[in-house]
């Protein structure tokens, strides 16, 4: 903590979108530097499905340079509000999650937390350690101190009310709740993307009602996924999740649109927006460029490297240079992978020696359903060795050891026994 104070504002605000408000977070530093104590910095995540991803990383970033200047991360897993679901950006009421499914994946957010987190320097707590054991006269209190006028100011909520959808009163409590974890942990600041900045303001009003100082906001840009429009998700996928292995995490990066590529650097690598490209290629930032010179490099290389350096940092430089490699024998060459997952597919389970197309990719694990394997065939993306599969209804002979691709980078071995 013995950054400058004006040095630590820079860090904190950048890459922001809202920042509410710059005068109090430098109240709050130059108050903690005197008191010798850390700022905490709460982060919430419902763990609605089990994988962080790298949209996730953008929030992830920030808290990490809130703990290198010394700073405290109050990571909350949303295990109560979970049950609830989310109401920000949708149309219609979200189905909540079972505790078993919140607790599954509950478990795998604090295995990926620390891939970017510095464990020394944060509190995991759950919002059911407070909200489980309220009482109903507990939750009235706590929902008389909003309004609401406040509640249908949110934008979600005002197009729903308009548009005569159905809202229920549980999606009102949900930000309720999430502004009663700030209270709860005494935030400091909270971080978030731009889609919570409801939520984190209802907390700033609720602090301020408990009698608390209440905490600065700050928000993030959202990452767009892999389709290069909407935000990255589980739900739609169209993401990269830090666990995913090597391969399948240098290849889902390539196929990100060229225009993001910036956006993609600036944003999970944290580097400054200008000129994000040429401190992945390991070119000094500030480097003038020549009047006239344009960068050589071809987009596809830029991506690569973007790639690698991504894959370097959840699993090491060694795994990210066989990816690229894998990568380009594949995609380039034609090639298969050199590993591939063997599936077991008895004899019994087919009629006559025989498969039929879409029951093979299910049992393959290459499809989720009969319907994602109708698409994938109808795109033209299944092949069985060297033959093309466009009929849904084909039913295969498959020789020991046959290799089955579904799109780009999904592959399997098919054997008996």
């Amino acid at each position: 903590m013995n950054t400058p104070i004006d040095r630590q504002l820079d860090i904190l605000a950048a890459r922001s979108v809202d920042l509410v408000s710059r005068a109090e977070l430098r109240r709050k530093l130059e108050t903690a530097a005197a008191a010798k104590r850390p700022l905490r910095v709460k982060y919430g995540a419902d763990p609605s499905a089990p994988d962080i991803h790298l949209g996730h990383v953008v929030g992830l970033n920030k808290l990490r340079e809130f703990q290198d200047l010394g700073h405290t991360v109050v990571f909350i897993i949303g295990d109560f509000t979970g049950m609830i679901g989310d109401p920000t950006g949708r149309s219609e009421t979200r189905k909540p999650l079972s505790r078993d499914k919140i607790a599954e994946n509950a478990k795998t957010y604090q295995d990926q937390v620390f891939k970017v987190l510095d464990r020394a320097h944060t509190e995991v707590c759950f919002n059911s350690e407070w909200c489980a054991n309220m009482t109903f006269e507990n939750v009235l209190k706590l929902s008389a101190r909003v309004t609401v006028a406040q509640m249908l100011a949110r934008d979600d909520f005002q197009k729903r009310f308009q548009e005569k959808q159905s809202i229920s009163i549980v999606e009102f409590i949900y930000p309720i709740i999430t502004g009663y974890d700030s209270v709860m942990v005494e935030a400091d600041v909270e971080v978030g993307g731009t889609d919570q900045l409801f939520n984190m303001l209802v907390g700033r009003d609720l602090q301020k009602s408990f009698g608390l100082e209440p905490q600065v906001v700050l928000t993030l840009p959202l990452l767009e996924g892999l389709d290069g429009v909407r935000k990255m998700s589980k739900s739609l996928g169209n993401y990269v999740g830090v666990n995913e292995s090597p391969r399948e995490m240098f290849g889902k990066i390539m196929s990100i649109p060229d225009a993001l590529m910036e956006r993609y650097a600036a944003l999970v690598l944290g580097r400054p927006a200008c000129n994000a490209m040429r401190s992945i290629a390991g070119r000094p930032e500030k480097e003038p460029s020549l009047p006239g010179v344009k960068d050589e490099r071809h987009p596809r290389q830029v991506k690569d490297e973007l790639a690698q350096t991504i894959v370097a940092r959840f699993h090491g430089p060694a795994a990210a240079v066989a990816a690229s490699a894998e990568f380009e024998r594949v995609f380039s060459e034609h090639k298969q992978p050199d590993e591939m997952p063997t599936v077991v597919i008895p004899m019994a389970q087919r009629k006559d020696g025989k498969l039929g197309v879409m029951a093979l990719l299910v049992a393959a694990g290459l499809a989720e359903s009969n319907g994602a394997a109708r698409r994938l065939i109808q795109q033209g993306a299944v092949k069985v060795g060297e033959t093309k599969i466009t009929d849904i209804t084909a039913e295969l002979a498959i020789p020991e050891g046959s290799v089955v691709q579904a799109g780009k980078r999904a592959f399997a071995r098919i054997v008996s026994a």
